[in-house]
């Protein structure tokens, strides 16, 4: 339901006409997967994805754009525009009549639209939460360009986007950043703040923008007055549709996102914490668990900026895919939650035993773990993997017993050795993993193995680089060195930074070296903190080594 047309000429911002017809049939979608749904559960409304026969909404008189704008999945010659209609963001349905919105949208390659190059209409429709994805074709590559909406009278903020380079073409250099876990009852966004202003290429999001939680009424942000379905964990669309209207409130984060075109998957508070396939951090009836995930990945997919194909069918969606910029580098966007096996040691920190290093069991699925593995043949310079989780074994010491976590890679040994035995076989250089999940910054070699002994052993070299970006504001205020990273770094020699504040990484690749400076906020329980490089890294090309 859009039209796009070309057009170079500028022009003053036009009032968009409500006055269109539409009628849509209903359709319902069918579950992908676990047949056992088909048939033996009704279908909910909520995720029937079908426009309402209703007569189309006119256009808000209220300001409709105060969850601000986004672009994302940027490709050599497309990229995708979002925002999501809502005059009161924590209302029923965003303040907005039920319902459909015509929503004007226009690309320039200029901040004051002097030259617009393609512009067109989108619907947004209730079914949808009023969300909005214009995916943008027929762009240059590696071209900068700016986007605005409009409905009615009223234009949105002006973002800016940046489509890749085209693959295979020489790139002398990439500028990207990084950030995961932005529990917002633990504090404000000032990393944010600062990304915003750094002009990236890309903006890369590793997981759990928001958190399925209860809000508690104290804490930085407590004086803030809650919708009603904030008082209990989320469990239905609406629930998840109000927890991203509140996130997406915040300044600093909508700044971010109009900075620049972001890449985004997700991990488990996105649904429900350290949930496995179709397996529950509760155990709940795999059934009515998969109706929240399909609910979950919906307003997931209606609040973040990617591309129509990746619109969940009930409880599946495919979100991992690989993203080539020139003949720089290839960042394979991972997906290490829906299909891997159950967690093993009742999900704790445990001892790895015959459990944990089960070659049967897995973390991200056969069919994506091919095309992981197929990724390390292409040609480009560096080989990123950008996911949830870290590869390398944390490793603490508690009562005289190595522990590591069950729900990182380092619960799934078996999937560890194939992805790096894989990469080690193919001779394949400057395999880099970034990650997040751990709210604190832990830089680290990458190898199949970490027991004692073995990082010492030339059967477990190191094949890569990994580096875990700290949270956003998850965690709280954090601080410098804490006794759970004392215990990392005392009982994990591949381990070779920590830091255990906020904030987010950049990241400037070239072919000669990787520079990542982890940049960090002294507090975020207030407002206004300021950013600082905590550390500079390098990764000289060819050669996994640590550099501070």
């Amino acid at each position: 339901m859009a039209t796009e047309f070309d057009n170079s000429d500028s022009m003053a911002t036009p009032e968009i006409n409500s006055d269109i017809s539409l009628r849509a049939g209903t359709t319902r979608r069918q579950f992908l997967t676990w047949s056992a749904l088909v048939g033996a559960l009704a279908f909910t409304p909520q995720l029937a994805g079908a426009a309402d026969a209703r007569a189309q909404s006119s256009s808000p008189r209220d300001y409709p754009f105060t969850l601000g704008v986004a672009s994302g999945d940027p490709v050599p010659d497309s990229v995708i525009l979002w925002t999501r209609l809502a005059v009161d963001p924590l209302a029923p349905l965003g303040g907005m009549a039920p319902g459909f919105v015509p929503v004007g949208w226009e690309m320039a390659t200029d901040d004051r639209f002097g030259s617009v190059v393609r512009r067109g209409v989108e619907i947004a429709a209730e079914s949808d939460g009023f969300s909005v994805h214009v995916d943008v074709r027929g762009l240059d590559p590696a071209r900068e360009y700016f986007y605005r909406f409009l409905v009615g009278p009223h234009a949105s903020p002006v973002g800016r986007t940046r489509t890749a380079p085209a693959y295979g073409t020489p790139v002398s250099e990439l500028s990207f950043a990084w950030a995961s876990c932005q529990k917002w009852e633990d504090g404000y966004y000032p990393a944010y703040a600062d990304m915003a202003t750094a002009n990236h290429d890309v903006i890369f999001f590793l997981g759990d923008y928001i958190y399925e939680y209860a809000l508690p009424t104290a804490g930085a942000r407590g004086s803030t007055p809650y919708p009603e379905s904030m008082k209990h964990e989320a469990g239905v669309l609406a629930d998840y549709r109000d927890r991203y209207a509140l996130y997406k409130s915040d300044p600093n984060l909508a700044a971010a996102h109009a900075s620049a075109p972001w890449i985004s998957t997700f991990d488990d508070h996105e649904v429900d914490n350290n949930w496995a396939s179709a397996i529950s951090q509760d155990d709940d009836d795999p059934r009515q668990f998969l109706l929240r995930r399909a609910d979950a990945f919906k307003a997931w997919w209606e609040n973040t900026p990617v591309r129509g194909d990746l619109r969940p069918k009930g409880p599946d969606m495919k979100v991992y895919r690989r993203f080539t910029f020139g003949d720089l580098v290839d960042f394979s966007v991972l997906d290490t939650r829906q299909y891997r096996s159950d967690q093993v040691n009742g999900d704790k920190e445990a001892a790895q035993n015959a459990a944990s290093a089960d070659p049967a069991r897995t973390i991200t699925g056969a069919e994506q773990e091919r095309w992981i593995l197929d990724g390390f043949d292409r040609p480009q310079s560096w080989k990123f993997l950008a996911h949830q989780t870290v590869i390398a074994d944390l490793a603490q010491v508690e009562d005289g017993e190595r522990k590591v976590g069950m729900d990182p890679w380092s619960g799934y040994e078996a999937s560890r050795h194939r992805i790096l035995d894989g990469a080690r076989d193919r001779g394949t250089k400057n395999v880099v993993s970034i990650v997040g999940d751990i709210h604190r910054s832990i830089v680290s070699e990458l190898r199949r193995d970490y027991r004692a002994g073995d990082t010492r052993d030339a059967s477990a070299p190191v094949v890569g680089v990994e580096f875990a970006g700290t949270s956003i504001a998850s965690g709280k205020d954090g601080a410098e060195v804490d006794a759970t990273g004392r215990g990392i770094r005392e009982a994990s020699p591949h381990v070779k930074y920590g830091n255990a504040l906020r904030g987010h990484v950049r990241g400037r690749l070239t072919h000669t070296e990787w520079t990542a400076e982890l940049r960090t906020v002294e507090k975020v329980s207030a407002p206004g903190g300021v950013s600082k490089t905590a550390v500079t890294v390098t990764v000289p090309n060819g050669r996994p080594e640590i550099q501070l």
